[in-house]
């Protein structure tokens, strides 16, 4: 298996109840008859849990009123149809940001449409082009985050130069930590950097979570261990 066990929200053991009852589910937030739920109250319907990565992503960060985005990543990627690599990270950045930045703003009806531009232009970075192209798709992502809720165009001056700069900077963050390639500590990497970006251009405060730690590093073989800043065994003194 390439997933944990468990909720695919929170990881927590699933109870089954012997009554059905009517919840919500945490992906689409249609209310359904069901027996099944995790010891936190989640519950996610066959059909999100059926649905292909990037539709399963546009879905929740629509649904969602999280303003966290390294948590909206965190739960995206405990999902099965997200895989431990691979190019729906791409989206599953810029989705996050985009989701988080407009419940913050108290701009829930922007997600829509900002979601759909960003998985077109996400749709259009290869996979492996981290080892391939000298970019990562994770930053791309955060380009394409600033991008959008700048409105940048390649004519445009101020905003052309932020979109630029994130991912510039995102890249930095991601290179400065090597290879191989870990699509999940990219991607943690490259939002963390677009939180403080958003801070220090934008004045925009994102609350995000201190300690992000891997779930994950027992299905990748490539996993850095100790060396990886999300990994239990990174020195934290």
């Amino acid at each position: 298996m390439e997933h944990k066990a468990g909720c695919l929200i929170c990881g927590r053991d699933l109870i089954y109840g012997e009554e059905a009852r009517d919840l919500p589910c945490a992906v689409c937030g249609e209310i359904m008859s069901t027996a099944v739920a995790c010891e936190a109250g989640h519950f996610v319907c066959d059909r999100c849990h059926g649905l292909a990565a990037l539709d399963l992503i546009e879905r929740f960060c629509i649904a969602t009123e999280l303003e966290d985005p390294l948590a909206i990543a965190c739960i995206l990627m405990r999902y099965p149809a997200v895989r431990m690599h691979g190019p729906e990270h791409h989206f599953l950045v810029p989705a996050s940001l985009i989701a988080a930045y407009c419940n913050h703003r108290g701009e829930p009806g922007r997600k829509g449409e900002l979601l759909r531009q960003a998985r077109t232009r996400a749709g259009v970075v290869p996979g492996g082009a981290c080892g391939t192209h000298g970019t990562c798709g994770a930053a791309v992502g955060t380009g394409i985050f600033v991008s959008l809720i700048t409105r940048s165009t390649p004519l445009k001056k101020q905003e052309w130069s932020l979109a630029n700069l994130v991912t510039a900077e995102s890249l930095m963050t991601i290179a400065r930590h090597g290879g191989p390639r870990c699509c999940k500590r990219d991607s943690w990497l490259a939002i963390r950097t677009a939180i403080a970006f958003l801070r220090e251009r934008f004045g925009v405060n994102l609350p995000a979570e201190e300690a992000v730690r891997c779930e994950f590093s027992d299905i990748n073989r490539e996993c850095l261990r100790g060396e990886c800043p999300f990994h239990a065994g990174y020195p934290t003194g």
